[in-house]
């Protein structure tokens, strides 16, 4: 782990090089990057206080009331005080560093030591952890404000997909009746919704890349063993990993610089050591960051037929854009696999997934609502506990992880595709390889399966390659967001900084969603 010295000189370099807003044209909530916000703060005309109090507003009119997205499941009651606290320490001692006052919402998966982390599922309303996850500490520290728990696709109940049995079924504000993605679907509708600054989302197999890609964000899924799990709720120690979901490349660097790094309580975070860029992550923004790249087309990845028509159209227009914007483009690139097959094969989840969360509910204080799987199943009252977890638990009592031979073929087939992937870049030489999320446009609620054989790319999820998520357009039959994504190798993510940045500068394909427009005051001039 970088030294906190190292740590906070990184950081005052970062606030040095921040762009002032342009002061003929104000800077507008829907668009500000952290970058403007910060700047805004500097100069005065912007506090955490301000902003907080701008991001409830929008919550008010939006979540609940209007077309009532229902993201929400609860709010920090102390979130302005913070704020307060967060802008007299600023006028006194100078901002902690580029998250100084920045309003954050959390995934129900985070512990928070000052809201229930539920996970969505209703016999969990009031489990009340004793301390805060790993990054939700980070976060803190850097003085960021926690503004609240988000909803979410149930993590342990039977629900159609994107719904809590807390609350019911997240909606998109860029079409109420379409699907807003797995797990992290109430941290992509907010975040599209701007109803904070950034987002934290959780990914298993795929629940930071489908709802950054179905809500027009970027999605940062990182190297497995970057981003600790420690206080966090899982379902696959080989493959869940926490990251950042916002609106630009920038504000999701910003929270790595943040949340990145090892603990020992996380042992796979090893991993990291000496592996941290020794300058922050959001130095590697760049408007220019395509000219000279060399990423490869992963056309293993490509779907046919009529249902991929629109999507592969607008893939072939964003990989001519890279040609535009100076990149070396490599196509096609193959490992020789069945990518598609093989990526589904590899899920490993469930056969750990009743081991995983008994192991996240056995760190929860003694007066916890549930404390074990058997329990959970016990106390689900009128929630069904999902099949897979009850099926793994039972699994569980005849034959241990360690000599479940088909759970050994899962982590085999992982290692396979790892190993293929990285030796396909380096084969190439390439920074990257280049590969659409998914060429089919996404379905109406309510959703019961999303299947990645037929219409998702999760290697990431499957191999713990980083990968990043960047909106690249809208289908044209419903107007929904299309979105491409960069796989990179471990610890890579400074190239996959850099390459994003420079795809997002070159095509701005980032739209406000038309369902939840700006309210009065969220123009902030300087």
């Amino acid at each position: 782990m970088r030294s906190r010295a190292l740590l906070l000189a990184a950081t005052f370099a970062t606030l040095a090089s921040l762009p002032a807003p342009a002061k003929a044209k104000p800077v507008e909530l829907a668009t500000a990057t952290v970058a403007d916000l910060q700047a805004a703060m500097t100069a005065g005309t912007l506090t955490a206080e301000k902003l907080v109090t701008l991001y409830l507003a929008r919550i008010a009119a939006y979540d609940q009331q209007g077309p009532k997205l229902n993201t929400i499941l609860a709010l920090n009651s102390r979130a302005l005080e913070t704020a307060r606290a967060l802008d007299a320490e600023r006028k006194a001692k100078g901002p902690r560093s580029a998250l100084h006052g920045i309003p954050i919402l959390a995934k129900d998966v985070f512990d928070t030591a000052d809201m229930p982390t539920t996970g969505g599922f209703k016999p969990m309303a009031t489990s009340q952890p004793a301390r805060d996850s790993f990054v939700i500490a980070r976060l803190r520290e850097a003085g960021a404000i926690i503004l609240g728990k988000l909803n979410q696709a149930d993590w342990y109940a039977v629900m159609p997909a994107g719904a809590s049995t807390l609350t019911g079924q997240v909606l998109s504000p860029y079409n109420l009746k379409k699907f807003t993605g797995y797990s992290s679907s109430g941290t992509g509708a907010s975040m599209a919704a701007w109803f904070a600054t950034v987002g934290l989302g959780s990914d298993t197999g795929g629940s930071i890349t489908i709802p950054s890609t179905l809500s027009n964000l970027v999605g940062f899924a990182t190297t497995h063993g970057l981003v600790s799990r420690t206080g966090m709720m899982w379902s696959s120690p080989s493959q869940e990993n926490g990251g950042p979901m916002g609106r630009s490349v920038y504000d999701c660097a910003a929270v790595l610089d943040a949340i990145a790094g090892y603990d020992p309580a996380d042992l796979p975070t090893q991993a990291s050591v000496g592996k941290l860029p020794d300058r922050p992550y959001t130095s590697y923004v760049s408007a220019h960051g395509l000219k000279g790249a060399r990423v490869g087309v992963l056309r293993e990845m490509f779907r046919t037929g009529p249902l991929h028509t629109e999507g592969n159209a607008l893939a072939e227009q964003a990989i001519a854009d890279f040609k535009t914007a100076g990149a070396v483009v490599l196509d096609p690139v193959l490992t020789g696999l069945n990518l598609i097959d093989t990526q589904v094969d590899a899920g490993a989840s469930r056969f750990e997934v009743a081991a995983a969360i008994n192991k996240y509910l056995a760190g929860l204080p003694a007066d916890a609502p549930v404390r074990t799987v058997d329990e959970m199943i016990r106390k689900a009252g009128d929630t069904t506990v999902k099949p897979n977890i009850v099926a793994a638990n039972a699994a569980l009592k005849t034959t241990p992880l360690a000599r479940n031979p088909e759970f050994a073929a899962a982590l085999k087939h992982q290692e396979s595709l790892r190993q293929a992937l990285v030796a396909l870049m380096d084969r190439f030489q390439l920074d990257a390889l280049i590969l659409p999320f998914s060429t089919a446009t996404v379905p109406e609620i309510p959703v019961k399966t999303y299947f990645s054989r037929e219409n998702r790319n999760n290697l990431s999820s499957y191999t713990g390659l980083p990968t990043i998520i960047v909106p690249g357009g809208f289908f044209p039959s419903d107007g929904m967001p299309f979105a491409m994504q960069f796989l990179g190798r471990p610890f890579t993510e400074p190239v996959l900084i850099k390459l994003a940045s420079g795809y997002e500068a070159a095509t701005r394909h980032r739209k406000p969603a038309p369902l939840t427009p700006a309210l009065p005051g969220e123009k902030l001039s300087d």
